[in-house]
Formats: structure tokens, C-alpha cells, sequence
């Protein structure tokens, strides 16, 4: 169904955050069906979207939250996500942070290194309490997606790496406020090839049987999330395929009897619902070039600027003949464009303009830049 933005909203100061509250619903109906038949245990991960309304209707799916900050913990315990449906990942977790979510008894710690391992066995000890971890492993499995958002080859900071497992395995010996409840790996995010949950499957299925040569039994595996959608078409598949998702673990992943197979899906949940709107401020011809001057910028969407991302683009006003625009914001940087020769139709001061799936990674990672205000959320 094309989009259409709500008849009441055309007035509004612009730019503004659209959310699409029934279609989140229907995600989410979509996403719990597909985990349902192997009792995947789906963690929502808040870096996507902490917008508090969005989650508490994760929270009332019954989602737990994958969180990578103490902040985010936090935000995920006020938005009513139980501990114990709480994982704290983060290659770079602070005391304070730590401290936090030892004392709300989170479910799980995804640890990267001893280093860290060792802080949290001491304040574990300190507060008497156990820390449940699942190591996160780097797998050096290519997740064939933009590097900036590739997370699981050897080069990456994440994890550690396969080298090192035993030398982090033996360690825990020494750390009795430490308990082992699982492996986590993630791999990358927007990944549209789902043979690369295959591989990490296989991955993991050897890791396992090493582990087990050692004496380790895991009751949880985490695979962590990083499937994709559909940004350039967003209107032909606003919901993405989880069954297909889900089915390559069933297919490749060699579960052990009574073993919880955990999920942190973050833009596959929330992106599609996720409009940022705004409004043409100037339209300035060159010799060259043709450009269509936004009141929105890399300030309310930075991911144009930062990985090269493409959203779909769509004037809302406009039925006139198609043109190339070049649709740009308002910030003092050469990099704040969002396309360059898009066909868009005949477009106008004051048309309103759609910029889609910016549901995930949009409004959180807003910025002030340029003492620009933030932009406010409105739904529907």
C-alpha cells in the first residue's frame, strides 16, 4: 500500500518523526508467529529506537530487550521490560554502567574479552551477586554488507576471536562470580543474503561440540539479529520475511535438547514504520545540478551521510512531471545530502517530502549540530 501521510498532519511544523503504530503491531504479530514454532527467545535491540511509546509496544509483545549502553538498560527497565529479559551487550561497558545492571539482576551479559570478564566477576563479588555472560565470539564470518556496519570478521573490534576462545574459557576458572550460560555472535546488520545464518550456524555447531569436549554445556546460544530490509521499495515488503529468517537456524543450527536460542532483531522491527517528514525550504538550480533544499538534515537522518545509505524518497505534494533533484538539508556540510539525481515530481517551496524507513536509526541518532532543535515524534 503506498504511503500516505494522515490528512492532519499536513499542517504540522516540520520536520517531524511519523510513526506508524498499526503497522509496528503488525510487525510484531508478523515477527512472534515466525519465532513461535522454535520458541526463539527474540530480544528487541534499543539501539535502533528508544522512542518510549515504540517500546513499550515491543515490551507488550513480549520482546526482551537487547540493550548495548547503560542507558539503554535503563530506558528498557522504565519501559517495563523484565530483568530478566534483559541482555547487556558492548564492547566498551563503564562500572557505573555494570554496576546498574548487576543490581536490577539483568538476564545476561555478552562479554568480549577477558579484560572485561575479570570487572565483572570483581564487581559482581563486590555487590554479592553472580554475573551470568555469554562470550560473545567474532565467528569471521563475512556478513557481505557495508563495512561500517560489519561486525563479525577478525578485523572488527567485536568479540573475541576464535583463536583466543580457550584462553578465555580457561580463564573463567579463576572468576567464581562468573557463570557461563552461553555463546553470543553477531555478525553485521542489514544483511539481505540469509545464507550468512547458514555459515554462522555452522560456525557456532562446531564451537559447540568443542565446548562440550571441554566440559561446557551451554543451555543458551545467542545469534544475535542483523536481517535487513527494504529500502529501496519499502511499499512491496513493509514487513520482512522472518519466517525465511527463522528457518535458516532451523535448517543449520544443530540445537542441543532443552537449548534457548536467543535473537536481537532492531531495524527489522521498527524501520518500516518510520517516516521522516519534511518540508521543501528552496528549490536552486545550477548550471549543473538541481537541488531540492530540505528543512530536514543529517541531523534528523545521518545515515545518508555516514554510510552512503539510500531511503526512498517521495514528494507528497507534487503530482507534476518528473525531475532530477539532488534533495539536501540545511547543515554547513557538503556531506549533508540524502540522494543525488532523484526523479521526483516538479517540486516546490513548501512541498512536503517523505524520506522512508527511518524508522530504525533515525531518530536515535539525532543530533543538535548546528544548534539545530530536535525534531519532534508524532504517530498515529
Amino acid at each position: 500500500m503506498p504511503f500516505h501521510l494522515p490528512a492532519e498532519l499536513a499542517q504540522q511544523p516540520t520536520p517531524f518523526y511519523y510513526y506508524d503504530l498499526p503497522l509496528l503491531d503488525q510487525t510484531l504479530a508478523a515477527l512472534t508467529a515466525a519465532a513461535r514454532p522454535g520458541n526463539f527467545q527474540v530480544h528487541y535491540a534499543l539501539k535502533a529506537n528508544s522512542n518510549l511509546p515504540i517500546l513499550q509496544r515491543i515490551r507488550a509483545a513480549g520482546l526482551g530487550a537487547d540493550c548495548v549502553s547503560g542507558g539503554e538498560v535503563q530506558r528498557a527497565l522504565e519501559a517495563g521490560f523484565a530483568p530478566d529479559h534483559v541482555v547487556f551487550a558492548g564492547v566498551g561497558k563503564s562500572d557505573a554502567e555494570i554496576n546498574r545492571a548487576l543490581a536490577a539482576d539483568i538476564f545476561c551479559f555478552n562479554a568480549e574479552s577477558v579484560p572485561e570478564l575479570r570487572v565483572l566477576n570483581e564487581l559482581a563479588a563486590a555487590q554479592g551477586r553472580v554475573a551470568r555472560v555469554a562470550l560473545r565470539i567474532n565467528p569471521n564470518v563475512d556478513a557481505h554488507t557495508h563495512a561500517y556496519i560489519t561486525t563479525g570478521l577478525e578485523a572488527n573490534k567485536f568479540g573475541i576471536s576464535l583463536q583466543d576462545l580457550a584462553g578465555v574459557i580457561d580463564s573463567l576458572d579463576g572468576l567464581p562470580h562468573v557463570e557461563l550460560i552461553g555463546l553470543h555472535a553477531h555478525i553485521g546488520s542489514q544483511i539481505t543474503n540469509l545464507t550468512v545464518f547458514a555459515a554462522l550456524s555452522r560456525k557456532l555447531n562446531e564451537l559447540q561440540t568443542w565446548l562440550e569436549g571441554r566440559g561446557h554445556q551451554l543451555p543458551h546460544l545467542n545469534v544475535g539479529g542483523g536481517l535487513g530490509i527494504d529500502y529501496h521499495t519499502p511499499d512491496e515488503q513493509l514487513i520482512p520475511d522472518f519466517a525465511a529468517y527463522f528457518g535458516m537456524f532451523e535448517q543449520h543450527l544443530q540445537r542441543r535438547p532443552g537449548q534457548q536460542v536467543h535473537v536481537e532483531l532492531g531495524r527489522a522491527v521498527v524501520a518500516q514504520c518510520g517516516t521522516l517528514v519534511s518540508r521543501v525550504l528552496y528549490v536552486k538550480e545550477s548550471q549543473q545540478v538541481r537541488f531540492a533544499i530540505l528543512d530536514a538534515g543529517m541531523t534528523e537522518l545521518i545515515r545518508p551521510a555516514l554510510y552512503g545509505s539510500h531511503h526512498h524518497i517521495q514528494n507528497l505534494s507534487s503530482q507534476g512531471p518528473e525531475l532530477p533533484y539532488d534533495v539536501v538539508g540545511p547543515i554547513c556540510e557538503s556531506s549533508d545530502t540524502f540522494a543525488k539525481g532523484v526523479l521526483l515530481p516538479e517540486t516546490r517551496r513548501g512541498d512536503l517530502v517523505a524520506i522512508r524507513s527511518a524508522g530504525a536509526y533515525g531518530e536515535v541518532m539525532a543530533s543538535g549540530y548546528n544548534l539545530r532543535e530536535k525534531a519532534p515524534a508524532v504517530y498515529r
